[in-house]
């Protein structure tokens, strides 16, 4: 029996999806498309296993098939990272850093965090995330001119508070991060440090981006952004933390792992450990710069006036349309975006003053630089116009790039 026979409206919804895949360029830039492959393993029998507890150390017999895929993970992420501990079951880049948290740190806590108006996470210190609720939060932020983080700044607010962590990583930042630097603050107060590379992690596993294992105490990401693996996370820390880490992990705040989507990491490892994802690594980050450039020559304005890595982010006030409004509008054109706050945003959190716009899965596609710039075009068009006319115009110009670059084959 099929899906299709058993269960319609699932696999209706299922297909619905499939189609606004196809017909639709998605530019939101915390996701990506993975392989026929990782779909493969995420869709297995391994699903089946309740396997408590870590390969050779399980609370459940018959775990001798999915102990050997989660080694496998284990190993290929070392290699990837070239760090000393790896634990792969996190089931999210937010489960991995509430377990890093509080393998490191007691409840109460002062932790540093990037402030997420100006582009850190919500685990980061938001006080309706347990981050702000379990510790003592002293954000940082970002220059008010530049929008680039100030590291003089940084270590003068470090010193002055003496946070027994921080946090260096964001969601929303365009530019590099200097973990070393973020390393000395760190030291001078005493702090462990931890990056949070949920979003960079692909362009890092490549040498794309500063590498934050050499430096940091624990290093966290998730494994669907730039890493083009499956929904999930990963943590990877020096080896006098790893017993902490693992504890903190199971039993401390899962349980079972998902061994289905373990396998499917072990897959995106294997992906990332070969020259051709340097080869999409290094054009996720040259199509990110020819977005940029050819908004900015649209007069579009960008926080931090550009891009290093895989995303920008546009600041919609001079152009007087909020991000809620321009997240729609570029929906109905078949741009998919997300509304987002920028650095010292006037705006409330659910309408924002900017979008967030990034990519990795137009990358996926086979966009080149040309390729982007015609969108970079047609997003210009809609937000300075979002008339019904120019929408409708402009999907037009979408289905056509869509079916010049389509999505990739075996995901039908």
């Amino acid at each position: 029996m099929s899906l299709k026979k058993t269960d319609t409206e699932i696999y209706k919804a299922i297909q619905n999806e499939i189609d606004r895949q196809h017909k639709n360029l998605e530019m939101i830039a915390s996701e990506n498309y993975t392989s026929p492959e990782v779909l493969e393993a995420m869709g297995s029998p391994l699903t089946d296993k309740y396997a408590e507890g870590y390969p050779g150390r399980r609370y459940y017999g018959g775990c001798e098939n999915v102990d050997i895929v989660e080694n496998i993970a284990i190993e290929r992420a070392k290699e990837i990272f070239k760090c000393e501990h790896v634990n792969v079951q996190p089931h999210s880049g937010s489960q991995a850093n509430i377990a890093s948290y509080l393998a490191l740190l007691d409840i109460g806590d002062k932790i540093m965090g990037m402030d997420l108006s100006c582009g850190g996470h919500l685990t980061h210190g938001h006080p309706l995330n347990f981050s702000g609720k379990y510790f003592d939060i002293v954000p940082y932020g970002v220059d008010k001119k530049s929008h680039r983080i100030d590291y003089e700044k940084v270590r003068e607010i470090a010193l002055k508070e003496r946070p027994d962590l921080i946090v260096c990583g964001a969601s929303a930042y365009p530019r590099e991060i200097d973990f070393k630097k973020f390393k000395e603050i760190a030291d001078e107060c005493d702090a462990y440090l931890m990056a949070d590379i949920a979003h960079i992690a692909g362009l890092v596993a490549k040498g794309l981006h500063p590498d934050p294992v050499p430096y940091c105490d624990v290093v966290t990401t998730t494994t669907h952004k730039t890493l083009r693996g499956p929904r999930g996370g990963m943590i990877m820390c020096k080896k006098e933390y790893a017993s902490a880490i693992d504890r903190s992990v199971f039993p401390g705040n899962q349980g079972g792992p998902l061994m289905h989507v373990i396998a499917a990491k072990a897959v995106c490892f294997k992906e990332v450990l070969s020259e051709d994802f340097k080869d999409y690594a290094k054009q996720v980050i040259a199509n990110c710069r020819a977005l940029a450039g050819e908004l900015k020559n649209r007069g579009i304005k960008l926080i931090s006036g550009g891009t290093d890595n895989h995303l920008v982010l546009v600041d919609l006030r001079p152009l007087e349309i909020t991000g809620k409004k321009a997240e729609a509008a570029l929906q109905a054109a078949g741009i998919v975006v997300n509304k987002n706050s920028i650095p010292y945003d006037p705006a409330k959190p659910l309408v924002t003053s900017g979008i967030r716009i990034g990519t990795p899965v137009l990358t996926t596609r086979g966009f080149k630089e040309e390729g982007i710039k015609t969108v970079a075009g047609l997003i210009a068009r809609v937000i300075k116009d979002p008339s019904e006319e120019i929408i409708s115009d402009v999907n037009g110009k979408v289905r056509e790039l869509c079916k010049k670059y389509p999505h990739n084959k075996g995901r039908e």
